[in-house]
Parts: structure tokens; sequence; C-alpha cells
């Protein structure tokens, strides 16, 4: 997995990836246009945040590389990668429940605050990407 260099992009299949963690000082791209909507991103090797429409979408502590981010009624999903663990945190509908997966195991039941924020720790390395899904139970 590599990092994104163009910082936020729109890959074949409709989704978006994004996020440079060899970085070494903060790097944005604003205004980028995709499905009507406007997007944010800021990343480096210390974090990695998205935002649609100036409202937060994801966060990762450090920095990492999101690939083919998915986002349906019930499921968000995407590929992240880094050059270390990472705790990464998403926004979704508040105060419910959802099944995370990670790599298709199972990583349990999580429910959003009332701000509808939901936090996940990974392992991660430079060479791998680790396959999210989180599905609205």
């Amino acid at each position: 997995m590599a990092a994104v260099k163009e910082l936020l992009r729109i890959e074949a299949d409709g989704t978006l990836s994004f996020g440079d963690y060899t970085l070494a000082s903060k790097t944005k791209l604003e205004d980028f246009e995709y499905q009507g909507d406007l997007y944010k991103v800021k990343t480096f090797s210390e974090i990695t945040k998205l935002e649609k429409n100036g409202m937060f979408l994801y966060e990762s502590v450090p920095g990492t590389a999101v690939e083919n981010l998915r986002v349906t009624e019930d499921t968000l999903s995407f590929t992240v990668s880094g050059n270390s663990d990472a705790q990464f945190t998403v926004e979704l509908e508040a105060d419910t429940e959802y099944t995370v997966y990670i790599d298709d195991v199972n990583a349990g039941k999580m429910k959003t605050n009332l701000s509808g924020k939901l936090s996940v720790s990974t392992a991660l390395n430079e060479n791998a990407g680790v396959q999210v899904k989180i599905v609205r139970v």
C-alpha cells in the first residue's frame, strides 16, 4: 500500500482515496468536488483528516492512507495503511450500533456516541493495507 500522493483522488470504481502519511509537514487540499459535495483533506505523518462539506468524516492518529472509501446507507468500507499502528475515528449515524470487520474478521459491535463518532484501533504496517468494513446493525 502506498500513500496517496495526490492527497485526494477518485478511483476508477468511483470510490475515494486520500492521505499521505509519508509527509513531514501538514499538507492540505480543499474544495475537491466529488458527487456534488466538497471535500477537504489535511494529512501528514502525525494525522490524516477528511471533511465533507465542512463536516468531520474521518481522522487518524498517526497519519494514514485510505483507499477505496465507499459510503452507502448502511456500510462504510475502505482500506487503510500506515507505517505504524493507528486509531481512526469516523462519523456515522448518532447513537447507533455497528459491527466492525477488520480484514473480514468480526471485531465486535460498537455503538456511536451522541455525535455519531466511532473510534477503532488497528495494527498497521507500511507494506500492507487493512480492510475495514463498518456495518449498521
